[in-house]
């Protein structure tokens, strides 16, 4: 339920309830966010996981908001920010896991040995992916580059950028989950 807004594109944003309602505002930048909401998801990720990996979660989390273009189309910024911390917090759980099964594996394996063939598994994880999925995905993660900046380069739409690095994701997921 929105009302109308004010000036500058802001409206409030009412939930079914009507009791609990988040400030929104066009043009927002990650400064106005990490003001508004630091407090906010440092403390809720304090309660869901432990003050040192919490810590680092929250640092990630914004980390992750800073590569993002624009907040105009988050809705829901503090549903926004618990979901990219729980997911950052799931893959922290999980890269656990594979180190753990590693260890289990390979108990007399050096740091040097354990980095080295971590490397490799990943070189081969990215290397069995598909060419347009590769593409996207060295370019996105090694190349640094934006969606937009990507979907110039290999001439398609930033949704076909976006769809094929979910893909690409999705997959390298299923390769380290076995």
């Amino acid at each position: 339920m929105a009302k109308p807004g004010g000036a500058g594109g802001e409206r409030d944003v009412a939930l079914l309830d009507g009791t609990a309602r988040a400030h929104v505002s066009k043009g927002e930048t990650l400064s106005d966010w990490h003001a508004r909401y630091d407090r906010w998801l440092s403390a809720q990720i304090r309660r869901r996981f432990s003050s040192q990996s919490g810590e680092d979660i929250t640092q990630e989390t914004w980390l992750r908001m800073a590569a993002l273009d624009s907040f105009d189309a988050i809705r829901h910024p503090k549903a926004f920010l618990l979901r990219v911390a729980s997911n950052l917090a799931l893959g922290q759980v999980r890269r656990g896991a594979v180190a753990e099964r590693f260890a289990a594996v390979t108990p007399t394996v050096s740091h040097e040995d354990a980095d080295q063939l971590e490397t490799v598994f990943f070189r081969q994880m990215v290397l069995d992916l598909p060419q347009p999925l590769r593409d996207v995905f060295l370019l996105s993660r090694v190349g640094g580059l934006t969606n937009s900046q990507i979907a110039d380069q290999l001439g398609i739409s930033p949704k076909t950028v976006e769809w094929r690095m979910t893909r690409a994701l999705a997959r390298c997921a299923a390769q380290v989950r076995r």
